[in-house]
This record gives C-alpha cells, sequence and structure tokens, in this order.
C-alpha cells in the first residue's frame, strides 16, 4: 500500500454508531483481523490478552443488556469481539505463565538474568508489585496495541469497527464467569469491539492539528 492509501484507511476509520445487519464480514476477512491482533508487539513478549468472538445470539443478548456501550451495536455487528487481559495471577514476573513466555523469547543462557530484569522492572521501575491493580492496568495497556491493530487492519479493506469500553466492568466478569470464559480468575475483561459495515455515512473526522500534536526536539 501507498503512504496515501494507509492514511486513507485512517480517515476511513471512525467509532461506527450504526451496522448494517444485511452485511457479514466474509470469514477469510475476519480471520486476517485477528491475525493482525496476534502478531501485535506486547511488554516483555507477554501476550496477555485472548480473544473471545461471540457469535452466539443469547450471550450477545446478554452482553447487550449490561453494556450501555454495546447496545447499539448488538445485534447488528457482523462480528463482536472480547479482549479478555490475564490478572496478576499471571502478570507478575514469578507467574508459570510468563516464565514460560520469557523462556520462548530468551535464550536459555540468558534467562536467568533476564528474569531479573523483569523483576527490576515490576518491583522499582514502574511499581507494579505495589498494588494488584497496577498490574492489571500494566496488562490492559497491552490489549489497546491489538484493539487499535485490528481496528485499523479492518479500515484497510473496508470494513468498520467500534471499540467499546460502556460495560460495567463486575457485571461483565460476573457475566463471562458464569459462561466459563475467565478460566477460574485468570483471566478479566479488558474492553470489546463491534465489526461491520457502517448503515450510514459519519461526519467529518475531528482532530486536533498537527502542530498541536507533534513537538520536536532538535
Amino acid at each position: 500500500m501507498t503512504k496515501e492509501e494507509i492514511l486513507e484507511a485512517h480517515r476511513f476509520r471512525h467509532a461506527t454508531k450504526e451496522f448494517d445487519p444485511s452485511k457479514t464480514i466474509p470469514e477469510d476477512d475476519f480471520e486476517f483481523i485477528l491475525e493482525t491482533g496476534r502478531l501485535s508487539p506486547s511488554s516483555f513478549s507477554s501476550e496477555p490478552w485472548r480473544f473471545v468472538v461471540v457469535q452466539n445470539e443469547q450471550l450477545r443478548n446478554k452482553i447487550k443488556n449490561i453494556s450501555y456501550g454495546a447496545a447499539s451495536k448488538l445485534p447488528e455487528a457482523s462480528h463482536f469481539v472480547i479482549i479478555l487481559v490475564r490478572t496478576p495471577l499471571d502478570m507478575r514476573y514469578d507467574s508459570a505463565y510468563l516464565k514460560e513466555q520469557q523462556s520462548k523469547a530468551v535464550p536459555k543462557e540468558h534467562l536467568t538474568r533476564h528474569l531479573e530484569i523483569f523483576e527490576e522492572f515490576q518491583r522499582h521501575d514502574f511499581k507494579l508489585l505495589d498494588h494488584e491493580r497496577f498490574l492489571t492496568d500494566w496488562a490492559i495497556k497491552q490489549t489497546y496495541i491489538p484493539l487499535a491493530n485490528m481496528m485499523t487492519s479492518a479500515a484497510q479493506i473496508g470494513i468498520d469497527s467500534c471499540p467499546i469500553e460502556g460495560f460495567d466492568i463486575e457485571k461483565m466478569n460476573q457475566l463471562l464467569d458464569e459462561e466459563g470464559l475467565l478460566e477460574d480468575g485468570h483471566f478479566t475483561i479488558s474492553v470489546m469491539i463491534a465489526f461491520g459495515y457502517r448503515k450510514k455515512e459519519p461526519k467529518p473526522k475531528i482532530r486536533l492539528p498537527f502542530d498541536d500534536v507533534v513537538k520536536w526536539v532538535k
């Protein structure tokens, strides 16, 4: 793609409020979108995410009833994704999950020192171990990288999306736990995304001027 084509995809993308229920995203297109999420980078190769694609009508209705942000998107959206994030059970430097992740990314002879650096990062640099919530928030930050990548890749192939934070976390976690999706406390909800095709054209995009956003230090 040319630079202009990439910019045009960013101009095309908007938080779609209403989807056309008569249009369905082709399976190969949606797998492409998910793959761009899976390939996203994460701090210390933690990959703390899981993408739950909710196509079940009954579960969609339950989500719609407790999420004001999803109410106008369900059931009209072609595809609906809940991004789960790993909890502190898996996100401490010494957890079995992260030790396994680091062993994949770091040569065996460097692993011990790498884990020491990882502990230093969590304990002192970012002070993530001072409160359990800090680890969760750090992990949630990682999930917004695949969130953005999936929305952008969707826009590049003419598919609309809308990120959704409009929900009660406790109620959503209770529902997802009842559905057996949180794996005994190893996951919690981060954010949701609706995908599909716009029902009507959006208003012009409003952004701060380039010079207000970008500052050069030379």
